[in-house]
């Protein structure tokens, strides 16, 4: 994995000082207890405050309001899911052995939470100059423009009119699983749509969370299927 290493790092343009680092944030819990989520929750919030940033440069007539709503749209799971895609991360994730016969490298919440994860390596190995260019050359090719506040929806919401709008039922939330301690844990959440035989599967700090993902999961599901 040595040369798809070095070449993750030339697509970042980032050269990692401690290369331990990349390799935990390409860690997934299934495969070690030296995982990714610390990372992936530092980098979640050096993502938001990167792209509020560019946000606040790009969208300048914009007011707080909307600017929010354009954030959401572009760091949520989808588009995240769809730049952990363009670096390359499917092959290069680490899973265990039951993550990978369920499909785990192609697992919209599995791919976007290593890219935060990659982002906080950045900004450890780094500081926060070098973590915000590596955001900014990643949203670089994403089309960003005020229209997006109209659009922001939440997982949840966008498949419930998504379904309506086909007259068919809401999908079906179930919890398969919780992992941790009470006060810290981290739940599993599945989410069906009999109507097509669809199962997919959401991860999150909260049930609420993993439903959110499992939901945006699902969309990205039946639309890469021309549902």
């Amino acid at each position: 994995m040595d040369g798809q290493i070095v070449a993750l790092q030339a697509r970042l343009q980032h050269r990692f000082s401690d290369p331990r680092l990349l390799a935990r944030a390409l860690t997934h819990r299934s495969f070690s207890a030296e995982h990714n989520e610390r990372l992936e929750f530092l980098g979640d919030s050096v993502l938001n405050l990167a792209v509020s940033a560019l946000l606040y440069d790009r969208l300048a007539d914009l007011p707080e309001g909307d600017l929010t709503k354009v954030r959401a749209t572009l760091v949520k799971q989808e588009p995240l899911h769809r730049l952990a895609i363009s670096l390359g991360l499917p092959e290069l994730l680490r899973l265990g052995e039951g993550e990978l016969r369920t499909g785990g490298r192609q697992r919209p919440s599995i791919l976007a939470d290593a890219l935060e994860a990659v982002i906080g390596a950045v900004y450890l190995d780094a500081g926060y100059a070098a973590a915000e260019a590596v955001v900014r050359r990643l949203f670089d090719s994403v089309e960003i423009n005020p229209r997006m506040a109209a659009s922001a929806k939440d997982p949840k919401t966008e498949l419930q009119e998504w379904l309506q709008g086909r007259k068919m039922k809401l999908p079906i939330y179930r919890v398969a699983g919780t992992l941790g301690a009470a006060h810290k844990q981290t739940f599993d959440v599945e989410c069906e749509v009999p109507e097509f035989g669809a199962m997919e599967r959401g991860i999150g700090p909260s049930r609420r969370a993993a439903e959110q993902a499992a939901a945006a999961a699902m969309l990205l599901a039946l639309k890469a299927k021309g549902k």
